[in-house]
C-alpha cells in the first residue's frame, strides 16, 4: 500500500468521526464556564434571618452539630468530653452580633483588652512616646467594637 492511498484512508475515517464530534460540541460550548459561581446562573434565595423561627431553628442545629462533632473528636482522643446540651445552651446565651448576654463575658472582653493596651503601652514607652491612659483606652475600645 502507498503512502498516498494509507493517508487517503485515515481522512476518510477520520473526518466524519471528527464531524460527528465537531458538531455535539456545540452543546458543550454553550455550557463552558457556568457552574456554582457564574453570574449567570439563577440565585440561590438567602438562607432564613436568624431573627425568624426557621432562623433560630436552623442556627440551633449548625451549633449542635459543631459542639457534637467536638464532643466526638476528644471522645475519640480518649479526652474528657464536652456536655452537648449544656454547652449548646451556653453558646445559644451569646447574641448572633457577637455581644455576651452575661457579665462575665464583658469582663473576659475588658481583660483581654486591657492586655492589648499594656501591650502598646510598652511599645510606645520602648519608642519614646508617652503611654495612654489604660482605662480610658479600655472604654474606647470597646465603644469602638460595639461591646
Amino acid at each position: 500500500m502507498e503512502f498516498g492511498t494509507a493517508l487517503l484512508l485515515i481522512v476518510l475515517v477520520v473526518l466524519p468521526i471528527a464531524a460527528v464530534m465537531f458538531a455535539g460540541a456545540f452543546g458543550l460550548l454553550d455550557q463552558l464556564g457556568r457552574g456554582g459561581m457564574s453570574i449567570d446562573d439563577v440565585p440561590v434565595p438567602p438562607s432564613p434571618p436568624l431573627q425568624t423561627p426557621a432562623g433560630r431553628f436552623e442556627r440551633e442545629e449548625e451549633i449542635r452539630q459543631l459542639v457534637q462533632a467536638r464532643h466526638d473528636r476528644q471522645l475519640a482522643r480518649g479526652q474528657q468530653p464536652v456536655d452537648v446540651d449544656t454547652e449548646v445552651e451556653r453558646l445559644l446565651a451569646i447574641d448572633p452580633e457577637g455581644a455576651a448576654g452575661d457579665e462575665g463575658d464583658n469582663s473576659a472582653l475588658r481583660d483581654e483588652v486591657r492586655q492589648l493596651v499594656i501591650a502598646r503601652n510598652e511599645r510606645r514607652l520602648r519608642r519614646g512616646e508617652p503611654p495612654l491612659d489604660i482605662e480610658a483606652e479600655i472604654d474606647r475600645q470597646l465603644r469602638s467594637a460595639g461591646a
